[in-house]
């Protein structure tokens, strides 16, 4: 009998199911930065090569 009573208060249990929820969040989380930076560093790139060659081709004036 102690057996099936601890067998339906382990199943009705939910102290947990929150941290599984925050888990999945934070994954989701990470996950979409993640894809952000991935597509994002293309065009960073680009644009810092392109800024690199600009200041490369200033001259300093000096009087």
């Amino acid at each position: 009998m102690k057996l099936v009573n601890f067998v339906k208060r382990f199943k009705n249990d939910e102290d947990g199911a929150v941290t599984v929820d925050w888990v999945v969040l934070t994954a989701a989380i990470v996950g979409l930065g993640i894809a952000v930076l991935t597509s994002v560093s293309g065009g960073t790139t680009s644009l810092a090569d392109k800024i690199s060659s600009g200041l490369s081709a200033m001259t300093i004036a000096t009087y």
